[in-house]
């Protein structure tokens, strides 16, 4: 059968000297699959755009920014991760260039600079700690995962770096 997942991009805006990133604190609705977490800005990808374009649109919609640069710091495929098992393929990115003033708030919650340095020590997703290290280490290689998740929970990790 073939590997059908939805795909989506995370992005993860850092202040000009890269020592704050910008989150989401999941606390607007009570029916959100992530409520309670922090996570990066994204979402799902439409038909007519290609994945910088869908990341671009994401951090407009969520963040009121204007990205001036975008790398791109990985790819992972999330098979069971949806709310009903779905497979998700995200493309991973890092936003070290934007113009604007964030929101404080979107219709997903709270707009916050938190620190890199404490982003592991808030309530994430338990396999965002796996790969989140990849996202802002000095490494310039994209990392390329698979993480694998049941009933809510990642089961496995892998990646490789090219």
């Amino acid at each position: 059968m073939p590997y059908t997942p939805i795909i989506g991009t995370l992005g993860y805006v850092t202040s000009p000297d890269g020592e704050r990133v910008l989150l989401v604190h999941r606390n607007a609705r009570p029916n959100d699959a992530h409520l309670g977490k922090y996570n990066g800005l994204g979402g799902k990808m439409q038909p007519d755009e290609d994945v910088v374009s869908c990341m671009r649109r994401e951090i407009r919609e969520e963040a009121g920014l204007e990205c001036l640069e975008l790398t791109l710091r990985g790819t992972i495929s999330w098979p069971g991760f949806g709310p009903k098992g779905e497979d998700w393929l995200g493309f991973v990115f890092r936003i070290p260039r934007f113009s604007g003033t964030p929101f404080e708030r979107n219709p997903e919650g709270e707009l916050s600079w938190v620190p890199v340095k404490d982003i592991l020590s808030l309530p994430l997703w338990d396999g965002d700690r796996h790969f989140l290290p990849l996202v802002f280490d000095a490494d310039p290689r994209a990392f390329h995962g698979v993480m694998p998740y049941a009933g809510g929970h990642a089961v496995s990790w892998s990646f490789s770096r090219i």
